[in-house]
């Protein structure tokens, strides 16, 4: 696939202090297979769907053994001037912007709200070589019990529009050449205290109750769903490491799309 139009989801991996469980857990959800652990970068491994590269997972750097989570990449041609950009408007750059190799370069960075999510500039790794195909991504939101800090900060950041759910839902819809690339949820209180704003990552399946079965057979826990949408049938889980992230099956639909309203 090309490089990704800036702001657009272009990769997504995790660290796991038990990296051959996840390899195990994933493989058997999402069909996923994986490549050899690349030394060089901290036995980064990379993870496909019927032979492109989706995602990767990797062992926590010493010392940074924290809840396993999933990171969403944002595209960036210029991942120096979208650092300057984060800390401009408010953001905080967890990670300076590094080359990795000749792959490309990224920067980790959390908005005012306080979700992480990562930037990456590329060069010989585009990002995601699939997208919407069953094991690959297909969708994210950022969830966030501040959604004014959000709604501000992501536009002032990336190249986006803004378009709000007419309904009880707050929900709302950042857009690039009125394409949809990423939602923003508000988080209610049905969200425990402890769990930090983060950026929900969904992952496409041929068949959403299969695999909550699969998940929660091999010590998942799901979090919410199956449900129907206009958009898919999905459900969110927790893998056995903690790590949230969804599954959808695009293929099976039902409702009507919701109302959207342009954002000034």
């Amino acid at each position: 696939m090309a490089v990704e139009p800036e702001g657009t989801p272009c990769w997504a991996d995790a660290m796991f202090s038990d990296v051959e469980g996840a390899k195990s857990f994933y493989g058997d959800v999402l069909g996923w297979t994986f490549g050899e652990e690349s030394t060089e970068f901290g036995n980064y491994t990379q993870a496909y769907a019927n032979g492109k590269a989706v995602a990767a997972v990797v062992p926590p750097m010493p010392g940074a053994e924290e809840q396993s989570a999933w990171c969403l990449y944002l595209s960036s041609p210029d991942v120096m001037a979208t650092a300057a950009r984060i800390r401009d408007n408010g953001g905080e750059v967890l990670m300076e912007p590094m080359q990795v190799g000749d792959f490309g370069s990224m920067l980790l960075a959390r908005d005012p709200s306080g979700v992480v999510f990562g930037v990456w500039q590329a060069d010989k790794h585009e990002g995601f070589e699939a997208k919407a195909v069953p094991g690959a991504y297909c969708w994210a939101e950022v969830f966030t019990r501040e959604s004014e800090k959000s709604d501000a900060f992501f536009p002032a950041v990336f190249p986006y529009t803004a378009q709000q759910m007419e309904d009880e839902m707050d929900f709302r819809l950042f857009n690039i050449d009125k394409q949809p690339v990423l939602g923003r949820m508000q988080m209610t209180e049905e969200f425990p205290p402890e769990v930090p704003p983060y950026i929900n990552v969904y992952f496409t399946v041929e068949d959403c109750d299969a695999a909550v079965t699969k998940a929660t057979e091999r010590g998942g826990v799901l979090r919410f769903g199956p449900m129907d949408s206009p958009f898919g049938r999905f459900a969110a889980l927790s893998d056995p490491q903690g790590a949230t992230f969804s599954v959808l099956d695009i293929t099976t639909t039902k409702g009507e799309m919701p109302k959207l309203t342009d954002v000034p």
